[in-house]
């Protein structure tokens, strides 16, 4: 069950680091918060050998066309006129 918790003295530059934050992943002061705390507390559980593996899972889903240097440029130059 969500439980309700209240902040004081907050120092300016986290609050205003936390703000930033917030405005940048278009969220809530308080879901901004609420990610951060989980990040720092709920850390991920994988090995680096399971996120290496699942990586690689990533990688292998890819299609597999091959670009050549001039199709990159033209790519990113898409656009741009």
């Amino acid at each position: 069950m969500p439980t309700t918790l209240t902040l004081k003295n907050i120092p300016d530059v986290v609050y205003d680091r936390l703000k930033l934050s917030a405005e940048t992943h278009r969220r809530s002061m308080n879901s901004e918060a609420i990610v951060c705390l989980e990040a720092v507390l709920l850390p991920s559980k994988l090995t680096p050998t399971e996120r290496l593996a699942r990586a690689r899972e990533l990688r292998a889903a890819l299609p597999q066309a091959k670009f050549r240097a001039h199709d990159i440029d033209a790519m990113k130059r898409e656009g741009r006129s």
